[in-house]
């Protein structure tokens, strides 16, 4: 099993927490102490969601639930770029991580199945 913090997929995350905790300061405190707040949790959740996946003999559910992250954090800092707390060009580095992550969790997703798939083939009775 890979050490989780070699993982790509896992270093792009951590990269965009990084950026979103450079930013954020600059955030209005209305937005900053809720909005911004929300987009550091869920990006940790991700994190954590990797870990997990990592860890795990059935990635899939801990893979679709980074995805499911990955969205609510692109939402989200949407909602900072159309309440003008952030710039569009924030936006577009923060799509830019986001789509990277989403193409490796994706990759991994479907490689994951396809090894689950087989192993099920491997196991099964044949007739």
């Amino acid at each position: 099993m890979a050490i989780y913090d070699n993982l790509e997929v896992f270093k792009a995350s951590y990269d965009l927490l990084l950026y979103v905790f450079q930013f954020t300061p600059n955030v209005k405190r209305d937005y900053r102490y809720t909005l911004a707040e929300k987009i550091k949790d869920n990006i940790i959740e991700l994190c954590l969601c990797i870990y997990r996946a990592n860890g795990s003999k059935d990635r899939v559910p801990d893979i679709r639930q980074a995805r499911e992250r990955l969205v609510t954090i692109k939402l989200m800092c949407r909602m900072l770029t159309d309440l003008k707390q952030i710039s569009v060009k924030q936006f577009a580095v923060v799509c830019t991580h986001t789509e990277s992550i989403s193409k490796q969790l994706q990759a991994w997703q479907k490689y994951s199945e396809k090894m689950k798939a087989e192993q099920q083939a491997l196991g099964a009775p044949q007739s």
